[in-house]
C-alpha cells in the first residue's frame, strides 16, 4: 500500500510539472522572440538603420508589453530621426518602468537630450537635475546641464529684449500717432481759419459791393433828376418861345 501510494504521488507530481511547464513554456517563448527582435533592432541599430530598428523594436514590445530595454531603445531610435518629442515619451516610459537607478539615470539622461533638441529648455534642465540626483558622476549630464542654463539664460534675455523694443515700438507709435493727430488738428484749425476769413472776406465784399451799388443807384437817381429837370427846363423854353 505504501508502495502503491508513493506511485501515485510521484503521478500527480508529474502532473503538476507538466502542468506548470506548459504555463511557464509561452512566457518563455514570448522572452525568446523579445531578445531576438532586440537584438535585430541593435544590428540594424548599427547600420544606422535607425527606422527598421524601432520596427524591431516595437515587436520586441510586442511581445513582451513589459520591456523596458525595448521601450529605451525605441526611444533612441526615434531621437536619431530627429524625432524628439516621440523619444521623450519612451524615455520617460522607461524611466517609470524601471527601478535601477542607472537605467533611471540614463533614461533621464536621454530624456534631456531629446528636450534639449525639441527646444524645452526648462524640461531639460529639470531631466538632467533628475539623472544627476540618481548618477551624481555623470560629466556629460554635468555639461549638457550648463550648456542648458546658459541657452535659458539667453533666451529669458532675449525675451526681455524683445519686450522693452516692444514696448519702446509702442511708446514710437504713440508719439507719432500723437504728432499725426496734432499736425491733423492744426490743420483743421488752420482750415476752419481759413474757411473764416473766406467768409469773413466774403461778408465784407458784399458789404461794399452794396455800398458801391447803392452809391451807384443813388448817382443814377441823381443823374435821372437831373435829366428830368433838363427835360422840363427845355420844354419851358419851348413854351416860353413859342408863346412869343
Amino acid at each position: 500500500m505504501q508502495r502503491l501510494n508513493f506511485n501515485i504521488l510521484q503521478v500527480r507530481e508529474k502532473r503538476l510539472l507538466i502542468i506548470c511547464l506548459f504555463s511557464v513554456l509561452p512566457l518563455l517563448m514570448n522572452a525568446q522572440g523579445e531578445k531576438k527582435f532586440i537584438r535585430q533592432g541593435n544590428r540594424e541599430y548599427q547600420k544606422n538603420k535607425y527606422s527598421e530598428s524601432e520596427i524591431s523594436y516595437r515587436r520586441a514590445i510586442d511581445k513582451n508589453k513589459s520591456a523596458p530595454d525595448a521601450v529605451f531603445n525605441v526611444g533612441d531610435a526615434l531621437y536619431k530621426q530627429k524625432k524628439f518629442e516621440d523619444a521623450g515619451k519612451q524615455f520617460v516610459e522607461n524611466n517609470n518602468m524601471n527601478e535601477d537607478k542607472e537605467k533611471k539615470a540614463a533614461a533621464l539622461y536621454n530624456l534631456g537630450n531629446a528636450n534639449l533638441m525639441a527646444k524645452k529648455i526648462q524640461e531639460s534642465i529639470d531631466a538632467y537635475e533628475n539623472s544627476l540626483k540618481l548618477d551624481p558622476g555623470n560629466m556629460e549630464a554635468k555639461y549638457n546641464l550648463a550648456y542648458a542654463q546658459d541657452l535659458l539664460k539667453q533666451q529669458q534675455q532675449q525675451q526681455q529684449n524683445k519686450e522693452k523694443q516692444d514696448q519702446n515700438k509702442d511708446q514710437n507709435k504713440n508719439q507719432e500717432d500723437k504728432k499725426k493727430q496734432d499736425n491733423k488738428d492744426e490743420q483743421n484749425n488752420n482750415q476752419e481759419q481759413k474757411q473764416q476769413n473766406q467768409q469773413q472776406q466774403q461778408q465784407n465784399i458784399s458789404k461794399e459791393d452794396a455800398e458801391r451799388l447803392l452809391n451807384a443807384l443813388a448817382n443814377d437817381e441823381e443823374k435821372v433828376q437831373e435829366k428830368v429837370k433838363l427835360e422840363k427846363a427845355a420844354k419851358s423854353k419851348e413854351r416860353t418861345l413859342k408863346n412869343w
